[in-house]
């Protein structure tokens, strides 16, 4: 494959100015991140200094391998949604190597609320057990937790996405085999007490841990009996007389030991998908930060941006004249054959049907699939209906959601309408997805909402107006997004080739799936 032949100008003033700007947005993340990494580490923190505990983020180091990374998941979550501090909303979630094995861990913050699950560490929890199902990784929970959080029970307990679903999820990672296994550090109350219940093994540690399904408060109010929380459920009672815990250990540090001693390394992973020896891009990764404009209306060549991320700054491009508002080709990242496919501001018919084509192929020869989004949805008018935008966004949809090979999206730009839906969107499980600092996410931009609403007779002032245009702004960043979980994190864009080598090498762990294939319409 030849090299591309990059056409950026480096020395020029538009790519200085663009350049200088992303730089900006990524110091910014990086303070934001620093913040919450700063948190998780403070061991001077009155909680830690009072019960000789270590800090969540040190819990984990600890776990991990020393020479592993941490593929961390939504660690802004939670950013400016509550009106109380929630750094990476109370709980940490990621990816990293444990005992040489790739292994999910799910660890409580109790220094946020105690431990206690907010609506977006619910969410979080959820996201980080799918992560874990889709990749066939054993799973570790680090629980420190007093349970749900009373004040927002409402959007916590009872619906179908809500804290029963935990539960609901350890039983299904319990009957693909996957390893569960949880170190209690402090208290474990009310549903959290199923967690290390429903895990393979327990580990307590002892005259710190506890597990119960009621604290002695409730006990107290709903029998009158006064126990305290070592008597109730402390680890010498659950070693020797429940069997709930399998292990106790002295101190922290040694319940981390035996976990990791549990979790015996295993030979390679299965290796599903051809790869390569490692190759460098041609052109150096920082110039990503020169090519998309801070106007995501200005058009760019996702090209330039490619270049500077796949091995050797080369690819087979797929079908290079036809739909070229979709860019498609098969090539390298980090030695891993992959199938991009990168959008370039509106899909029009062409672009969708080229999308099922090319899905196809790779979903056939196994080759996993990069999304790249920058679109503004798909093309509309009564040219288009005429020629069945519809049925070729349809199909395009059918192709990604029916694909069994692994997808991982990158919003680099923006990603409006159902264009988000064609380019693999949250909605349609990749295994990561990915955003930059500068991207922008929403079902249309203000102005276009201000049109739409004038249009069917909405009577606005000029005040109103601009409010609902920066209502949409406001809900259409990158951080309002992280804050939701609507990713799995806002990423510097010259560590995207990293994560995306991460993500093809953790999805290594899971067996691929039988081939299906979707009824098209004509």
């Amino acid at each position: 494959m030849a090299v591309f032949q990059s056409q950026i100008e480096t020395k020029s003033s538009i790519f200085q100015d663009r350049f200088q700007k992303m730089e900006g947005k990524v110091k910014m993340l990086k303070e934001h991140l620093e913040e919450v990494r700063k948190w998780g580490l403070d061991s001077a923190h009155p909680h830690f200094q009072k019960n000789n505990k270590l800090p969540v983020r040190v819990r984990i180091q600890k776990l991990l391998d020393s020479s592993s990374h941490f593929l961390e998941l939504s660690p802004l979550a939670g950013h400016e949604m509550y009106d109380f501090k929630a750094p990476s909303g109370g709980l940490i979630t990621g990816v990293g190597l444990v005992s040489g094995r790739e292994c999910m861990i799910i660890a409580n913050d109790p220094t946020v609320k105690g431990g206690a699950y907010l609506p977006i560490a619910v969410k979080k929890h959820l996201r980080a057990q799918e992560v874990a199902m889709q990749n066939h990784l054993p799973c570790f929970y680090l629980v420190d937790s007093g349970g749900a959080y009373l004040p927002m029970q409402a959007e916590i307990f009872p619906d179908k996405d809500h804290f029963g679903a935990f539960f609901y999820n350890q039983s299904q990672m319990q009957s693909l085999g996957l390893e569960q296994i949880s170190i209690v550090f402090g208290q474990c109350t009310a549903g959290g007490a199923y967690i290390p219940a429903l895990s393979d093994k327990t580990i307590m540690v002892r005259g710190q841990s506890a597990i119960f399904l009621g604290g002695p408060p409730l006990v107290f109010s709903a029998t009158g009996e006064k126990v305290s929380a070592e008597e109730l459920g402390g680890a010498r009672l659950h070693s020797e007389e429940s069997g709930v815990a399998d292990y106790v250990a002295d101190t922290e540090e040694s319940a981390i030991e035996k976990g990791r001693q549990i979790l015996f390394a295993r030979s390679a992973m299965p290796t599903n998908f051809m790869r390569s020896a490692v190759q460098e891009p041609h052109y150096d990764p920082k110039e990503i930060y020169g090519i998309v404009p801070e106007d995501l209306r200005e058009p760019f060549d996702i090209r330039e941006l490619l270049a500077r991320i796949v091995d050797t700054s080369a690819w087979e491009e797929f079908k290079q004249n036809y739909g070229t508002t979709l860019f498609t080709a098969q090539t390298q990242i980090s030695g891993f054959h992959v199938g991009v496919l990168a959008s370039q501001g509106i899909l029009f018919g062409e672009s969708a049907l080229k999308a099922v084509h090319f899905i196809d192929l790779c979903d056939r020869h196994k080759i996993p699939l990069i999304f790249f989004q920058n679109v503004m949805g798909f093309m509309v008018g009564k040219k288009y209906e005429s020629q069945g935008i519809a049925k070729d966004g349809a199909k395009m949809v059918s192709a990604v959601s029916l694909s069994r090979v692994p997808r991982f999206t990158v919003i680099v730009g923006g990603s409006y309408g159902a264009g988000n839906y064609g380019m693999c969107g949250r909605a349609y499980k990749p295994r990561q997805l990915w955003m930059w600092p500068s991207a922008k996410i929403g079902v249309m931009g203000g102005e276009t909402a201000r049109h739409i609403l004038a249009s069917i007779g909405k009577k606005m002032n000029s005040e109103e107006q601009s409010k609902l245009i920066e209502k949409y702004d406001i809900e259409s960043t990158a951080y309002y997004s992280t804050a939701r979980i609507w990713d799995d994190g806002l990423i510097d864009p010259m560590d995207t080739r990293k994560l995306l080598t991460l993500g093809l090498q953790i999805s290594l762990n899971a067996p691929l799936a039988e081939r299906r294939k979707g009824v098209y319409r004509m």
